[in-house]
């Protein structure tokens, strides 16, 4: 019976740490840090290897899905007459766009201020690609209300990465998957 109930304890203590929210795990985490000095080390390259586990064609598939996934009935219900006045639907469509790269050109952003500029670069290319791809594949009634929002965005993009502060070899490269 005492097998059974150690089972059963680390069965419970797994769900209990699965449980955690963000914080909590972060708080967690800093108080086995603050406890444990000499795990520094070990917790800054778990670190590295899950924010530098970043693939460019994934990154890519995410943009085009989110932004394929934008619906024209949204675009309808938020645009229009309203009691506040007329929000009109082609300015809506635009925000509607870039409210749905915005996840992404922010998180770019953060691989910049870590100061991980390949992973930065990876980003940058995966949401380049995947308006490209939205700009080509696309065939929902949503796309038909944005049709210059994705080479205004992709410059956007490639401008926002650029403030990072690039070498000169990585925007030829970049540049090169805009066609410049």
């Amino acid at each position: 019976m005492a097998k059974r109930s150690a089972k059963t304890d680390k069965k419970g203590k797994n769900e209990v740490i699965q449980s955690l929210n963000p914080d909590d795990a972060f708080n967690v985490l800093m108080i086995l840090l603050k406890e444990n000095p000499d795990l520094e080390e070990r917790i800054y390259k778990i670190s590295m290897q899950v924010l530098c586990d970043i693939d460019s064609d994934e990154v890519m598939d995410d943009v085009y899905s989110e932004l394929n996934g934008l619906d024209v009935e949204d675009l309808y219900s938020r645009s229009g007459k309203s009691r506040y006045g007329y929000v009109d639907p082609a300015d809506e469509s635009w925000e509607m766009f870039e409210e749905a790269l915005e996840p992404f050109i922010s998180e770019m952003k953060k691989y910049q201020k870590r100061i991980l500029h390949d992973i930065a670069k990876k980003y940058c290319i995966g949401i380049i690609k995947g308006i490209q791809e939205f700009q080509r594949e696309s065939n929902s009634e949503f796309s038909d209300w944005v049709v210059d929002a994705p080479g205004e965005s992709i410059e956007r993009v490639f401008d926002e990465w650029k403030k990072g502060r690039p070498s000169e070899e990585d925007i030829t490269e970049v540049s090169q998957i805009l066609g410049n």
